[in-house]
């Protein structure tokens, strides 16, 4: 492949942002020119992996740390749908004519080949119809494009069998789809329109899948239901993680794990800051448990606060300790469903706690159950009883382990930066086929 300019556009949101440094820097490292436009501290975090960094310019840094505090009438809506509707317009929608003057000011100065985002950032299926550059969107969560066969995307509901719960599911993407999101589905038209583009028929999430010239999937097929057809320009590549140096990193403390029968990792990965969501009950649930080590991961969140609350031997409590490093010591995570979390425990062979509903969480989380290599607690505030019922379901049951086996081994079939260098070459020499 010859070099090309790339440039890499996301939210400014750790989940969105963070998936796709190891394709960066992978795509560098082979020649490319790649260069990224995020908003707010990632800049940081965009120099520190050795790439040019454009600011949001125009563009509004809109995230849920700063939702509230931008958009006070927020917490006004009180019902579910309408404070979903109001958060997709003001993060996703009405950021994209922001992001596209932004983008076209970019091009004019550095005219990149092709753009690489999360598919959230709406201003990428913009931008590669306004400017006819090549466009990867990167699914950074389970794949959320519709289908016969399974329930509306951002429900948590696993596939119902047989005519009837096919037609209960095809009633709901209805009802989710042309009824209470066609807000959104039309005001993605008018800002289409203004910018000149065609009207889309069809939901939101379903165009930014399909319009897409290649979407990588990060995930694997066994880790995702069953369905009737997935997109032509769909490929699932493997877990797209955050760049991660060669560097071996210990876990300082593990001739700690041989003390006991069993280890618990548990996070609540960097952007949830309530510890007595996940942390708390977690910890109580084992505190003085002579069988059991609990090592977890604060994100910085209350770490010294959560140490003097739970002095207990048989609890580990760091800001941050690499996934890689502790997980081949632990026998089950817990987790709020980070997708790229999720991922790496089934890679090592964990099965895994979910709880986690709201921000797309529900998904993963339905996932995990519906695939049987975990249990899904459906809940954000689990109680200390439910993580040590949960998890002493999972170190008991064999079922379990064997179907974390299966889809670890499917897991490593995959290298997620090859495959996805691979597929990004096809289109690119397609393209070229198609200039000549």
């Amino acid at each position: 492949m010859n070099s090309q300019r790339i440039l890499m556009a996301t939210m400014p949101m750790d989940g969105h942002f963070s998936p796709l440094t190891g394709l960066a820097v992978h795509l560098c490292q082979l020649g490319h020119d790649v260069r990224w436009y995020v908003g707010g501290d990632y800049g940081d975090r965009v120099t520190a992996l050795g790439l040019h960094h454009y600011p949001f310019v125009r563009a509004k840094i809109v995230n849920q740390e700063n939702l509230d505090s931008l958009f006070p009438e927020r917490k006004d809506l009180k019902n579910t749908i309408a404070r979903l509707r109001f958060d997709i317009n003001q993060v996703f929608l009405l950021r994209a004519p922001e992001f596209v003057d932004d983008l076209t000011a970019i091009h004019a100065d550095w005219p990149f080949d092709l753009i690489i985002h999360d598919v959230a950032f709406i201003g990428g299926s913009f931008i590669q119809q306004l400017l006819s550059v090549k466009s990867v969107a990167v699914g950074v969560v389970p794949l959320a494009e519709s289908d016969e066969w399974v329930g509306p995307s951002g429900m948590g509901m696993p596939p119902r069998a047989g005519f009837v719960g096919r037609q209960y599911q095809r009633f709901l993407r209805f009802m989710v789809q042309d009824v209470l999101f066609k807000p959104c589905n039309d005001l993605h038209n008018q800002l289409r329109v203004e910018h000149g583009l065609p009207p889309v028929s069809g939901f939101l999430f379903d165009y930014l899948v399909r319009s897409a010239d290649l979407y990588l999937q990060s995930g694997v097929p066994g880790f995702e239901y069953p369905r009737k057809r997935i997109s032509p320009n769909v490929r699932f590549v493997g877990p797209l993680l955050p760049f991660s140096s060669n560097k071996r990193r210990s876990f300082t403390q593990a001739d700690k794990v041989f003390c006991y029968s069993h280890v618990v990792l548990v996070t609540q990965g960097t952007v949830e800051r309530d510890v007595e969501k996940l942390l708390v009950p977690t910890l109580e649930a084992f505190a003085d448990d002579p069988n059991t080590l609990v090592i977890a991961t604060t994100g910085g969140s209350q770490t010294e606060v959560l140490r003097h609350r739970f002095p207990h031997d048989n609890l580990i409590i760091e800001d941050f300790i690499p996934f890689n490093a502790v997980m081949p010591y632990a026998s089950v995570y817990v987790t709020n469903g980070g997708y790229g979390g999720v991922m790496l425990a089934l890679k090592h062979n964990l099965p895994v706690v979910a709880a986690g509903v709201h921000e797309g969480k529900n998904e993963i989380a339905a996932r995990i159950g519906y695939c049987q290599v975990g249990v899904n607690l459906k809940t954000e505030t689990p109680k200390p009883a439910q993580i040590r019922r949960a998890i002493q379901t999972l170190l008991t049951d064999t079922h379990y382990r064997q179907n974390v086996r299966k889809l670890s081994r499917e897991f490593s079939q995959y290298d997620a930066l090859k495959l996805a260098e691979q597929h990004i070459q096809n289109l690119l020499e397609k393209e070229a086929l198609v200039a000549a």
